[in-house]
């Protein structure tokens, strides 16, 4: 599927405003409701839009801790990622995590219940064997800005 840019308007308008009702969401693309309803479900089912969710505010509910973590395997090969990606995954803690260039292997963004709950974590980890060679903690004190949005309209102009 070819999107054009009253696609990537529907799509940025979406991932501000999620709950906006198909009327609405056809007045701020310009166009007329069953067109843009049936743009929508065309982008549903080609996989552009996985899902709507609700954006929390954590800070509302009690006290977390946000921690980002380098990591370094002791070895590169493809079973070494293969393991070490397959231990992290089944921690419900563990919300991001990204292969990177540079100095380490990966970097993870870990929400725990505090500073405690992300030490058995790690420690969990290193226990497992899953080929951690190294770690480091970067505790975040705050977050000034979090996006949850992408600029599509900027990044995409068909």
């Amino acid at each position: 599927m070819k999107l054009d840019r009253i696609d990537i308007k529907i799509l940025h308008v979406l991932q501000q405003n999620g709950r906006m009702t198909n009327v609405e969401l056809s007045e701020v693309v310009n166009l007329s409701p069953s067109p843009c309803l049936m743009r929508v479900k065309k982008l549903q089912s080609e996989g552009y839009i996985e899902g709507y969710s609700a954006q929390i505010n954590v800070g509302k509910l009690g006290q977390t801790l946000t921690v980002f973590t380098e990591v370094t395997l002791k070895n590169h090969r493809q079973i070494d990622f293969t393991r070490f990606l397959a231990a992290v995954e089944k921690v419900d803690q563990l919300i991001e995590c990204h292969v990177v260039s540079g100095g380490y292997d990966y970097l993870l963004k870990f929400v725990t219940a505090g500073i405690g709950e992300y030490q058995e974590i790690m420690e969990r980890l290193v226990e497992l064997d899953v080929g951690i060679d190294k770690y480091f903690s970067f505790v975040v004190l705050k977050s000034p800005v979090v996006k949850g949005r992408l600029p599509l309209t900027n990044l995409f102009r068909p």
